[in-house]
């Protein structure tokens, strides 16, 4: 059994990995390069490998970042099947085509405004080519062992990160691999905990927070009351920026389940994603995969996911309406990195307000727009206008979906014996503190994966 690393090696988006094993080409995930304009510039580059080679594709969870190359290696060649859990193939076309939508406007946007000399752009992928795409989608349970080409089995186990996020089991050639995919922290809200494995001859394993440990999530949840309470106070608005699959339906649950003690019905609370608002369907039929306390809170509170005062907006109309709103509004919209999507807008009109409160709920990558104003800028630049920061800025690290290092070290710790280890999706700084902790603990070393990196198991 070999990998080969192409994404997601020493930068946390843009995950591929391709097994060769058995005599076949195993693609572990799929997914879109975010962050700057250079980096997301990559993603119409050429494949590393020869797509029409490829014999299956299996997937760990529906973040852009793991699937968003999906239709684009259909579009190039890839007929072979592609196994993702059940959950997440319903959460595919959700993300797919929300993510087709963006690439034909934005190729239709440059089309109207290039100059002559310039190529007209074409869309990275199509609707259309989206529904060729998951044509091929088989969708498999939780926890059931079975092939998926001749001398190739799998099996996916709940990894806590999203709905339907799993951890990759694959045996071959007497061999077996685990894929973390990426694991959630223990105590998750609505999730179930990641699933320990016990046995691997490697390990992938993600290193997104490899260097650091979250604040205490009950912590965390009294801050968030908090800063709510201070922007009331202050008369302004709140703008959350969340990724549509996770963060946004999290946060309808605090909600939910802080209803009184943060007075919540005070607020508008505005999901403005047309995204996120089928998201929080698909999480409503997928109950079976909830936790005993989101079961509690669906019992005992307003519902999270229709809460007398919750806003989906669907249309641009309904959108551009909240900007009206000067005070009172809680506004979650995408992207999680704020660099697109319509959070960009209401930054645009709030950033400049002194009452106005940002909160980031997750990790935010290197060169967006979320990243430079965790760090403090002063000016920002969004649709081609300079912003100044007036707004307060909060970081609600304990709120993240990715397991710490504390949570990275406790998964790893259930292998035995310990099996080799390549760290994948993290920065150098997180994978290289992280590296340094299983070292010293377990006296094995290990890998840090790079593009072009094969590695034998």
């Amino acid at each position: 059994m070999r990998v080969h690393f192409h994404g997601a090696a020493g930068e946390v988006t843009g995950s591929m990995h391709l097994v060769e094993a058995a005599g076949k080409r195993v693609l572990l995930d799929c997914g879109m390069r975010q962050g700057s304009a250079e980096m997301e510039a990559g993603n119409v580059d050429p494949f590393p490998f020869d797509v029409a080679s490829l014999d299956a594709l299996v997937l760990s969870h529906a973040h852009i970042d793991h699937i968003g190359r999906v239709p684009l290696l259909v579009k190039r060649g890839f007929r072979g099947p592609i196994f993702a859990q059940q959950a997440t193939a319903d959460l595919m076309p959700i993300m797919l085509l929300d993510s087709a939508s963006l690439a034909e406007s934005d190729a239709a946007r440059f089309n109207r405004r290039r100059t002559h000399g310039e190529v007209e752009q074409q869309p990275l992928y199509t609707k259309d080519e989206v529904s060729d795409a998951m044509a091929l989608v088989r969708a498999l349970p939780y926890d059931a062992r079975q092939p998926i080409v001749p001398g190739i089995e799998i099996a996916f186990r709940d990894a806590g990160h999203i709905l339907g996020s799993s951890i990759v089991e694959l045996w071959a050639d007497g061999r077996k691999l685990v894929f973390s995919g990426d694991l959630g922290p223990t105590g998750t809200p609505i999730l179930r905990d990641p699933t320990p494995i016990r046995d691997a001859d490697l390990v992938l394993m993600e290193s997104t927070y490899g260097d650091r440990d979250h604040k205490d999530r009950a912590e965390t949840i009294v801050e968030l009351g908090g800063i709510l309470e201070q922007a009331w106070r202050d008369g302004g608005n709140v703008l959350i920026p969340a990724f549509a699959v996770g963060r946004s339906q999290e946060l309808l649950y605090w909600f939910a389940k802080y209803w009184d003690e943060w007075d919540m019905s005070r607020w508008q609370v505005f999901l403005d994603s047309p995204m996120a608002g089928k998201v929080v369907q698909a999480y409503g039929r997928h109950h079976d995969l909830f936790d005993d306390e989101a079961r509690r809170v669906w019992r005992d509170a307003p519902n999270p996911f229709k809460l007398p005062n919750l806003h989906i907006t669907a249309s641009t109309e309904e959108s551009m309406a909240i900007n009206r709103v000067q005070r009172g509004a809680i506004v979650i919209a995408g992207s999680g990195m704020a660099n697109g999507g319509r959070i960009l807008h209401h930054l645009r009109n709030n950033l400049g307000r002194r009452e106005a409160h940002v909160v980031f709920v997750g990790y935010q990558g290197a060169g967006t727009i979320g990243r430079r104003l965790v760090d403090g800028a002063r000016w920002i630049r969004i649709h081609g206008r300079d912003i100044r920061v007036n707004a307060t800025m909060h970081t609600v690290g304990g709120l993240s979906a990715h397991a710490d290092q504390r949570g990275l070290l406790a998964w790893f710790g259930h292998f035995d014996p310990k099996p080799a280890l390549a760290l994948v999706h993290g920065e150098d700084k997180a994978r290289e503190a992280l590296a340094g902790e299983i070292g010293e603990r377990h006296g094995i070393e290990v890998v840090l994966a790079r593009p072009g990196m094969t590695l034998d198991a």
